[in-house]
């Protein structure tokens, strides 16, 4: 676990120095034009380790603890010492993969910017929802729904309002990403699909 506590930390940190610095915020957020024009390819990133506000870090960064032990506990049980290995290419594989759509879309577009770690933290979820299928999720910290569903309804809204639009919020990041939670958790194990099918049966 003390792999998530480094990660939230970082996180934390170059949120608050963004927070407080306009530059700082400028260089490190993600602008698909200037990594297209500018070669600025390290946004990928450092746009994932910052936040517009502090319920935006809060709410990721709780989500992502939420999540993080049991997946981590289950890399660790499979792969021991590549275990933390793995976990980082999962954090922030999602956190580069999630933006990739966006960067293909927008990489002409000299106004657009989006930054957060809803990419890596959605990889992480996923991760999650793959292993632990039937394992209750308080959605809103009230409604209790089996991770599945809570999966499938998640996937399914972010398509559509990645399709609809207009809330500045860069929803096909959460989906992408908690599609490559999902494949590159399968492609590390092929067994995890298996015990997926199974935990569903009840098995």
């Amino acid at each position: 676990m003390y792999v998530t506590i480094i990660i939230i930390v970082i996180t934390a940190l170059m949120s608050l120095a963004a927070f407080q610095s306009a530059d700082l915020m400028d260089r490190w957020i993600m602008r698909p034009y200037l990594v297209r024009h500018n070669n600025q390819w390290y946004r990928f990133i450092t746009s994932g380790l910052i936040h517009a506000n502090w319920p935006h870090l809060f709410v990721n960064m709780l989500v992502f603890y939420s999540f993080a032990g049991v997946v981590f506990a289950y890399y660790d049980a499979y792969f021991a010492n590549k275990a933390v290995y793995y976990f980082l290419i999962l954090y922030f594989g999602g956190m580069v993969i999630a933006d990739l759509p966006t960067y293909m879309k927008h990489q002409n577009d000299p106004g657009y910017a989006s930054l957060g770690a809803s990419g890596a933290v959605s990889a992480i979820t996923f991760a999650f929802v793959l292993m632990e299928p039937r394992e209750t999720l308080y959605v809103m910290g009230v409604l209790p729904v089996p991770a599945i569903v809570f999966g499938v309804l998640y996937l399914l809204y972010t398509q559509y309002a990645a399709k609809r639009g207009g809330d500045n919020i860069n929803h096909s990041a959460h989906f992408y990403g908690a599609v490559f939670g999902i494949v590159f958790t399968i492609l590390l194990r092929p067994n995890f699909a298996v015990d997926f099918v199974h935990k569903l049966l009840g098995r």
